[in-house]
């Protein structure tokens, strides 16, 4: 959870005389950068060669994420998506959103799903704000797929959801 929150944003580090701060598109992605890096998460910047940098606080690890795509937010997908190679080499989709957007997208047979119904009818019942956090490690071939497609659809001038589904 942590993990994404620290990755997937488009939160921008800034040095003011020597500290850093972050400045965000929304005080929502700031809230959620700014509690991960509470909890241990620390984004500290992206470099010239489009790496995520994030230290474990706790570890004092410093992680590399080389950022593949960003489909940032807006109001019609209700989610925010990064696709990164990981430290461990691996691709990996991480995943921001509206629960109405991203439930239909998890895997049905999923223990989890109806866990996370539950507590999110609970958290709607107090008028509780939420968010989903999901991810998925993908192969190379899915992703070079999925990336030719991605690619066609941003130089593309009309129908352009219908290149990427």
């Amino acid at each position: 959870m942590l993990e994404i929150l620290s990755v997937c944003h488009t939160v921008v580090v800034e040095d003011k005389k020597g500290r850093l701060s972050y400045n965000a598109s929304s005080p929502d992605e700031l809230a959620l950068v700014n509690g991960a890096k509470y909890l241990g998460y620390d984004f500290k910047r992206r470099d010239d060669e489009d790496n995520v940098i994030v230290e474990n606080s706790y570890t004092k690890e410093e992680m590399h994420f080389k950022l593949l795509n960003v489909i940032e937010f807006n109001s019609t997908r209700k989610r925010m998506t990064v696709i990164v190679r990981n430290p461990d080499g691996k691709i990996v989709v991480m995943c921001k959103g509206a629960d109405s957007i991203i439930l239909p997208l998890l895997r049905s047979d999923s223990q989890h799903v109806d866990n996370t119904i539950r507590v999110l009818e609970n958290f709607s019942r107090e008028g509780l704000r939420t968010l989903l956090l999901a991810q998925k490690e993908i192969s190379e071939s899915e992703y070079a797929k999925w990336n030719q497609k991605y690619q066609q659809a941003l130089i593309a001038t009309f129908n352009r959801e219908e290149k990427v589904a």
